[in-house]
């Protein structure tokens, strides 16, 4: 056996027996037990998150196992599309569609983690600007401060609403 081959084994097998399971193993999981329910939404959904992780494992020159941070980030991507698809399809007077993506999204929602609040984005919001200090430079400083707040708000709020809040507080709004 090469030591490749070992390695990925031993890599699973470690994986296995761990007592938290990763996020696609959970999703793995949630797909088998949605399956038997026939929840076709909710089966559906998990289906097309798998195949977008697998799409982002084999791009590139060689393929990689995705990081739980990663495997986040591909969720993170897949419930925005369906956010935007949803309202697209109310703009263009299709409730159907937009309830079958809204259904889709909530399915997602599963799998995220807990949603930050307007408060508490604003508070966030004000401790990078005292920490960067761009207040000094108005509406100019907005790329310090979301330099600082992207890593701290990634997966947990949408970055329209920060860049907004952050507009608002540097005067700008």
């Amino acid at each position: 056996m090469t030591r490749r081959l070992q390695g990925f084994i031993g890599d699973r097998l470690g994986r296995m027996s761990s007592a938290t399971p990763t996020l696609k193993e959970r999703l793995r999981t949630d797909l088998t037990n949605a399956i038997k329910a026939r929840d076709k939404v909710r089966s559906g959904t998990i289906r097309m998150v798998l195949s977008a992780i697998s799409e982002a494992e084999v791009a590139g020159s060689e393929a990689v196992e995705l990081s739980d941070q990663q495997l986040l980030d591909v969720v993170v991507r897949e419930a925005k599309k369906r956010r935007e698809a949803e309202e697209a399809f109310r703009a263009a007077d299709r409730p159907d569609l937009a309830d079958k993506e809204h259904a889709e999204s909530a399915v997602l929602t599963d799998y995220l983690p807990q949603q930050l609040s307007a408060e508490e984005i604003a508070g966030l919001v004000a401790d990078a600007i005292a920490g960067t200090g761009a207040a000094e430079l108005g509406i100019r400083g907005m790329g310090k401060v979301m330099g600082v707040l992207t890593p701290q708000t990634k997966g947990k709020a949408d970055g329209a609403a920060v860049a907004a809040e952050v507009k608002r507080q540097l005067g700008g709004a």
